[in-house]
């Protein structure tokens, strides 16, 4: 740098780079498509789910990811963190006792164990996933609250990247991925 002033033309280039990245580096807003790695805890801080792959949503009300990650991921950038706690209501709700309920195993097309999954519509709450809890005696114990209803949930996320959504990703409400779309 001692010999004629090829570090100030060093340091300029340096720092027309560094403005030029930060003019360009892209927060989240409206219409953005986000991907973000997550891990999720209850409330004891045990580990309930993990990303091992980025997830993505199209950020802006499209109801893609919680209405709490999302507030706190506004105008975020990537490598930016979240470190959310949200009670039951603002995760995966409360647990609805309407939704547990005790069948026969006579009605199941099939031999029913804890654990298998299935549909059923229900007048009150449309198409419902219900989870078999529990076999006994000739009846099947079903619950169609998510598996995690009634818990408080703590979301730590980390932006992997952000993009305009396509005005196709716009007008169907959510993302297409990285391989387009298909209905």
């Amino acid at each position: 740098c001692r010999r004629g002033g090829g570090c100030a033309i060093l340091l300029a280039f340096v720092s027309v780079r560094l403005f030029l990245f930060k003019e360009c580096a892209m927060n989240i807003k409206k219409n953005s498509v986000v991907t973000l790695h997550y891990e999720m805890y209850d409330a004891d801080n045990n580990l309930l789910d993990k990303t091992t792959e980025p997830i993505e949503y199209l950020h802006g009300g499209y109801d893609g990811i919680f209405p709490l990650v999302e507030e706190a991921l506004h105008e975020k950038n990537i490598g930016d963190t979240v470190d959310i706690t949200m009670q039951p209501e603002d995760a995966f709700g409360e647990q609805d006792p309407e939704l547990v309920r005790i069948e026969d195993v006579k009605v199941f097309p099939v031999e029913v164990e804890p654990g298998m999954m299935f549909e059923a519509d229900d007048p009150k709450h449309g198409t419902v996933v219900y989870r078999v809890t529990d076999v006994a005696e000739g009846k099947a114990v079903v619950d169609g609250n998510h598996p995690l209803a009634g818990m408080k949930i703590r979301f730590k996320g980390t932006v992997d990247g952000i993009r305009e959504a396509t005005a196709e990703e716009i007008a169907h409400g959510h993302s297409h991925g990285a391989h387009g779309h298909h209905h």
